[in-house]
């Protein structure tokens, strides 16, 4: 296994362990296979197990398997605070000695804001008086370093890693939104400032390995070098100096030996310019049946009405590449969840973006398609909840 160092010199395993995705039986989570599959990720030098306070009995399995196996001294435990559920400071405290009861420790090494949207939330959040209590916190030794999960475009993504002294992050980063989300920019900015960056998604849900056209499979397939396209997208993102360590949701055997090979034999450097033009190939072959030939540049941005464009064009070619679901997902969180909105409904057509497209694209009619699109009655009824119970 290889390592990487946090912001305080201690070694993360590159290949981090995403607990959301524990096998279920009958509906709740299967501890006994959870476990095999835990302590063979342990066995083989992960040390990063990265939960949240709403994944369904996340916290308690991860808890119970660390306890029953004497490892939890061994291992770093990364949850989350619900922080769109708090409404007071003393909410604060009550969702934290639950997740501590429910992962049965003292202490959480990584701390996370979860899902942050934007800097009125956590300017929000200070109001409660969040940065004092995170700093006795720390003092205590309960919580070991903080820092915050987030989806969005680079910009927010950049203020918000300005506005604390955060110790580390966590971003949605693959090779198909290498210009959406925080993107490359935003990692790189991160990692210039100090911050060691997690990646969640790299498979977007396994999508780039379950749901590849038959052209980026022959690519795959045909290429010299032979590795899964799981393994290509582990490569590309851990030949990237800046990329800390990468959460895999495993739930197989299988899936955890192949994923620890590639995490034991990867360097950075030795995914070079072929490799590259070979991926970009594949994004070809994956973008094919996109709506919106946007490349995420950011030259139409920043929008009068705050509108997201590159995100609502990623979201919208997603219904056609991934699936409805999965595309209203993603826009409504880079959009809908946050106290002043980035949804394409905002847009008042006025055509300054138009102006600075070099792909030439008829924005503002495309926008007008992707908010039929993607906001229906589902994106409204969310929208109002958002609002009622200030959930941003």
């Amino acid at each position: 296994m290889n390592y990487r160092k946090d912001k305080y010199g201690n070694n993360l395993s590159i290949l981090g362990y995403g607990c959301m995705r524990f096998s279920r039986a009958a509906g709740k989570i299967d501890i006994d296979k959870a476990e095999q599959e835990i302590m063979a990720a342990f066995r083989n030098g992960v040390n990063y197990y990265d939960t949240a306070y709403v994944y369904s009995g996340s916290e308690a399995a991860l808890g119970e398997i660390l306890e029953r196996n004497h490892i939890r001294e061994q291992v770093a435990i990364a949850t989350k605070l619900p922080h769109y559920l708090i409404r007071t400071a003393d909410s604060m405290e009550r969702y934290f000695q639950e997740q501590l009861k429910r992962l049965r420790t003292n202490y959480v090494d990584y701390y996370l804001m979860h899902m942050l949207t934007d800097v009125k939330t956590w300017e929000r959040l200070k109001s409660l008086g969040i940065i004092e209590w995170l700093e006795q916190k720390k003092k205590s030794g309960a919580i070991r370093q903080v820092g915050f999960s987030y989806h969005g475009n680079s910009d927010m993504f950049c203020q918000l890693t300005d506005a604390y002294n955060w110790d580390f992050c966590q971003i949605q980063y693959n090779y198909m939104d290498e210009n959406t989300q925080a993107g490359r920019r935003g990692l790189q900015y991160a990692a210039e400032k100090g911050l060691p960056v997690i990646i969640m998604e790299p498979l977007r849900g396994g999508k780039l390995v379950n749901n590849l056209p038959r052209e980026a499979k022959k690519l795959f397939e045909t290429y010299p070098v032979k590795r899964s396209p799981a393994a290509w997208a582990f490569c590309w993102l851990w030949n990237q100096p800046e990329v800390t360590c990468v959460l895999s949701g495993m739930n197989s055997l299988d899936m955890i030996e192949e994923n620890v090979k590639t995490a034991s034999e990867i360097s950075v450097g030795e995914f070079g310019s072929e490799e590259e033009k070979m991926l970009q190939k594949a994004v070809q072959a994956i973008n094919a049946k996109m709506k919106v030939r946007c490349t995420g540049c950011g030259y139409c941005m920043p929008c009068p009405k705050n509108v997201d464009i590159p995100g609502t064009f990623a979201a919208y070619n997603r219904c056609y590449s991934e699936g409805k679901r999965a595309a209203f997902m993603e826009y409504f969180m880079c959009t809908g969840m946050r106290k002043t909105s980035s949804a394409a409904s905002n847009c008042i057509e006025c055509g300054k973006c138009e102006q600075h497209c070099p792909q030439h694209i008829e924005i503002r009619k495309e926008l007008k398609k992707a908010r039929r699109q993607l906001e229906g009655p589902m994106y409204k009824i969310g929208r109002k909840i958002i609002s009622l119970f200030k959930l941003y």
